[in-house]
């Protein structure tokens, strides 16, 4: 099957804002991610060292009373969604295949540990400001949060400053 092109970029993000919006409607909540891999970080570690977790003001808080399963969120349901939503996505436009986006001078090995390097900056970041970088975006963004404006000036600013010394992996 022969991949099918990508959608245009302004129909995407109108589509986006549909879903923000149906997200409100629906569910009374925005969007994010972030609740949920902290959800899941809660749950493994009551699994491993329950007096701890539920001792512990952080993780007691995921947890909940234990009346309900932790994984009972909102935001839990809409990771998976994404996930297979992707999946389902990639399957129809004939672009599901095992690879490594990477320009000619990086290996796979350095691209895949600066991607994780990457992304545990994005998962402190985003404990440290008590939000993930989609919530504060979309969600708060939507809502004309200046704080929310703010970060996405200050992410696009320090991503274009951070691109002049990295851009020659990719080219």
């Amino acid at each position: 099957m022969k991949p099918q092109p990508y959608w245009n970029p302004y129909l995407s993000g109108i589509g986006l804002g549909m879903v923000l919006l149906l997200s409100y409607v629906i569910m009374g909540r925005g969007l994010g991610a972030s609740g949920a891999m902290t959800t899941t970080a809660a749950v493994a570690v009551n699994a491993v060292a329950p007096a701890y977790a539920q001792s512990n003001e952080f993780y007691s808080e995921y947890l909940g009373d234990g009346t309900r399963s932790p994984f009972k969120d909102w935001l839990v349901f809409e990771v998976i969604g994404v996930i297979v939503g992707g999946f389902l996505s990639g399957a129809l436009a004939g672009r599901i295949k095992m690879s490594v986006e990477k320009g000619p001078r990086i290996s796979v090995k350095s691209r895949l540990i600066f991607a994780f390097a990457g992304g545990m900056l994005m998962g402190i970041g985003a404990k440290l400001a008590r939000g993930c970088t989609s919530g504060q975006a979309l969600t708060g963004g939507a809502v004309l949060n200046v704080g929310s404006w703010v970060f996405m000036i200050m992410v696009f600013a320090g991503a274009y400053a951070l691109a002049y010394f990295v851009r020659r992996q990719w080219t």
